[in-house]
């Protein structure tokens, strides 16, 4: 760990991210006072939601009698303005990550694939005539006759109910669960983001 403290004191702190999550991934016992150092380091690189609980994590390990107490209660006092931001934010999600158009459905919602119902043929066998497309009926002289079905008309085949007979169908992307929109990897400024003009110089 005294290399990811000597990274802090110079303030370079995505190096001492990464040998604070090296120390995690090692799998190794973690140094006592860790989670509130990494906690700090996390909030100077704006990812503000895992540095409350790396910190919480640290107050609940070390309660009153861990050495950076005193510090650990100041850093969450801290924390609060922006965590306030990232809730009432609608650009980013609750960990304070952009939102960026689903990759699936392109932002749209909605996926269209082949219809499941049909196997995207857009028609399906009736089900009153067995597909045949003639019914049976025995008259009165216990004769059978055979006329044709009604309902597809001697055709034997429908129409499928589920995509109309496209052969596709329409659902919420599974991916965003609808929204059009997931986390990417970059932190929001919740701001727009605004484009130059470039009539304007």
């Amino acid at each position: 760990m005294k290399g990811a403290l000597a990274a802090m004191e110079r303030s370079d702190y995505q190096t001492a991210n990464s040998i604070f999550r090296n120390l995690i991934d090692s799998g190794q016992p973690l140094p006592e006072e860790m989670p509130y150092y990494f906690s700090e380091t996390l909030f100077h690189l704006g990812q503000f939601d895992n540095s409350q609980n790396f910190v919480n994590k640290y107050l609940e390990l070390t309660g009153f009698n861990g050495q950076n107490y005193e510090y650990a209660v100041r850093l969450k006092e801290k924390l609060k303005e922006p965590l306030a931001q990232i809730i009432a934010c609608e650009l980013c999600d609750r960990r304070g990550y952009r939102y960026a158009p689903c990759p699936l459905c392109d932002g749209n919602k909605q996926v269209e694939q082949a219809c499941a119902y049909c196997k995207a043929n857009g028609v399906v066998g009736c089900s009153r005539c067995g597909a045949s497309g003639m019914l049976k009926k025995l008259n009165i002289f216990n004769i059978v006759e055979f006329f044709e079905c009604e309902r597809c008309t001697g055709k034997g085949r429908l129409s499928c109910s589920s995509c109309g007979g496209s052969g596709k169908e329409v659902s919420a992307c599974k991916n965003c669960e609808g929204s059009g929109k997931t986390a990417s990897a970059d932190l929001c400024s919740h701001a727009e983001h605004t484009h130059p003009d470039p009539t304007k110089k």
